[in-house]
């Protein structure tokens, strides 16, 4: 393996800084832990910026399926290469930036080699089963991660991931070329649901949003219109009110907490496709037979295709596509665990990175 002067490799005892998690009702532990060592065909990355997820939040929650105590979290990364494989291409090379799916595995399967790395039979997650990007470092898969373009900067780059479940999303409903659509949820990944929704040439796109700044940016993401559903007694009747009649022909339920899908189902009209995106991780409850008496189509969709993140990549390094405005703060690990803990009450935040080099 070629290691690099700049990187501290664990072989001669060197520790990196990450943000640990102990224990559910406790911060994030920032601790010295040992750097990683990459295998044949993985590359470290110095981590520069690395967002903030639900699903991160979700899973240092107290349930039953909460991350074990120890854990690294972070899979919206984004870095430079310093370390790699003695397998790896040579195109792989010190100081490339660097995204990627946050997966281990097999490379070889039909699916790892259709891009499709979450479906593999040994496929493991970073920043769940592995050390993930609340670090320092972290080691990737090269067969799951590409090499950015020198003009997407790093708040880019680690936005490719929730742009690119936003895309995935998209991708799963049935044409959405004038039709008319409801986004519930105005996080990252309702934002980017919206944008692709506007992409791919829906007609109307109201976005369903109790925080008023995130309903803000969801119309410069591309909503035709937006509904706060506190302020609002029916959100399907105000939805029609907005679109002059029209119910939504497909919904996208983009929060992730018990009853969203059940109020999708009761908004719905016959036929209405539901998109269920929010990753909730607790047991909901929803009445099959409201769904059954609409014969709407429902959908669970998951993760993203490498094609998506090379899509998105080329967009954004063609001045195609700006996500900047969805980063509305960054910090280092000094201030970061509690950053952490305020995004688990109402905010105004969109999206929080952590910045490994900051003070």
């Amino acid at each position: 393996m070629l290691y690099l002067s700049l990187f501290k490799s664990n072989l001669l005892g060197e520790e990196m800084k990450a943000a640990v998690f102990k224990e559910a009702g406790k911060p994030l532990s920032i601790e010295n832990v040992d750097d990683p060592t990459p295998g044949d065909n993985q590359v470290v990355i110095a981590v520069k910026r690395c967002g903030i997820c639900g699903t991160d939040l979700h899973g240092t929650e107290s349930h039953e399926t909460a991350l074990p105590s120890g854990t690294i979290p972070g899979h919206e990364y984004v870095g430079e290469v310093v370390a790699s494989g003695k397998a790896v291409n040579k195109e792989w090379k010190t100081g490339k930036k660097v995204t990627g799916l946050p997966f281990y595995s097999c490379g070889n399967c039909a699916v790892c080699q259709l891009g499709r790395p979450w479906q593999c039979q040994k496929n493991e997650v970073i920043g769940m089963q592995h050390p993930g990007g609340f670090a320092d470092y972290v080691c990737l898969d090269t067969h799951n991660s590409i090499i950015l373009p020198d003009s997407v900067d790093w708040i880019e780059g680690a936005l490719i991931e929730p742009m690119a479940v936003g895309l995935h999303s998209v991708k799963m409903a049935s044409s959405l070329q004038g039709k008319n659509i409801l986004v519930i949820g105005a996080g990252p990944v309702g934002l980017s649901v919206t944008y692709w929704a506007r992409f791919m040439g829906a007609f109307n796109i109201v976005v369903s949003e109790p925080e008023e700044i995130r309903n803000k940016a969801s119309l410069d993401y591309g909503a035709t219109a937006t509904i706060n559903p506190i302020l609002t007694q029916d959100v399907g009747e105000e939805f029609s009110k907005i679109c002059g009649g029209s119910s939504p022909d497909i919904i996208f339920e983009c929060v992730g907490i018990p009853g969203m899908i059940n109020d999708a189902t009761n908004i719905a009209i016959y036929g209405t496709e539901l998109i269920v995106v929010g990753f909730c991780t607790r047991e909901d409850h929803f009445i099959p037979a409201t769904a059954m008496a609409k014969e709407m189509t429902v959908k669970f969709v998951l993760s993203y295709h490498k094609e998506d993140f090379e899509f998105i990549s080329g967009l954004i390094a063609s001045d195609r596509l700006d996500v900047s405005k969805m980063c509305t703060g960054t910090v280092g690990y000094e201030d970061f665990p509690d950053a952490f803990e305020d995004l688990r009450k109402p905010n105004n935040h969109c999206k929080v990175m952590l910045a490994p080099d900051e003070v």
